[in-house]
C-alpha cells in the first residue's frame, strides 16, 4: 500500500480564501479539515493578504502538510481582483516553499476535468463531485471550500506526473 500523503489544497482569493487538509493513501482522500478565511473588505489590501497568510501558516504549521496545491486563477473579469488574486497566490506559494513544501498550480480547466471529467462543469456540478469523492453528508459550501477540495484531490491525482510548464503562458 503507498504511504499516506497529507495536502493542503488552497482556493485563493482576497476577500474569501478556500482550503482543505487532506490526507491521500492513493486511493481515497479523507478530509481532516477545511473551511474558509474571510477579510475585511475595508482594510488595506496588504493587510489582507498578511491575515490570509498568517491563517494559512497556523494550519500548516498544525497540520504539517506534505505538500501543497493552489488553483491558479489567470483570468478574470475584473483587472484589479485579478491581481489581488495573484498577490494572495504569490504570498501563499512562497510561503509554503519556504517551509520545505513543494507547491504545484492547477487551472480551473484541470481541477474542473479532473473532478468531474468535464472543463465547463458548474459550480454547483464540482460541488457534488467533491461530496461523492470525499463521501460527505452534506454538499460542501460555500464554493470556496468546495474548490480547495476540489484543488488538494486534484492535486492527490496528479501529484506524480510532470508539472506542465506551459499552464498560463
Amino acid at each position: 500500500m503507498p504511504s499516506l500523503v497529507r495536502i493542503i489544497g488552497i482556493d485563493p482569493g482576497l476577500s474569501r480564501c478556500g482550503y482543505a487538509v487532506i490526507d491521500y493513501d492513493g486511493r481515497n482522500p479523507d478530509p481532516v479539515e477545511y473551511g474558509l478565511i474571510k477579510t475585511n473588505p475595508q482594510d488595506e489590501t496588504t493587510k489582507r493578504i498578511s491575515e490570509i497568510q498568517t491563517e494559512i501558516g497556523r494550519i500548516i504549521d498544525q497540520f504539517k502538510p506534505d505538500e501543497f496545491a493552489i488553483e491558479r486563477v489567470y483570468f478574470h473579469r475584473n483587472v484589479s481582483t485579478a491581481i489581488n488574486v495573484a498577490m494572495v497566490m504569490g504570498a501563499l506559494i512562497s510561503m509554503a516553499t519556504q517551509r520545505g513544501i513543494s507547491a504545484r498550480q492547477y487551472t480551473p480547466l484541470q481541477i474542473k476535468r479532473a473532478i468531474t471529467g468535464a472543463g465547463r462543469a458548474s459550480k454547483e456540478q464540482v460541488q457534488k463531485m467533491i461530496q461523492v469523492h470525499y463521501r460527505l453528508a452534506e454538499l460542501p459550501k460555500p464554493a470556496d471550500v468546495a474548490d480547495a477540495l476540489a484543488t488538494a484531490l486534484t492535486h492527490a491525482h496528479m501529484r506524480t506526473w510532470p508539472e506542465d510548464k506551459s499552464v498560463g503562458k
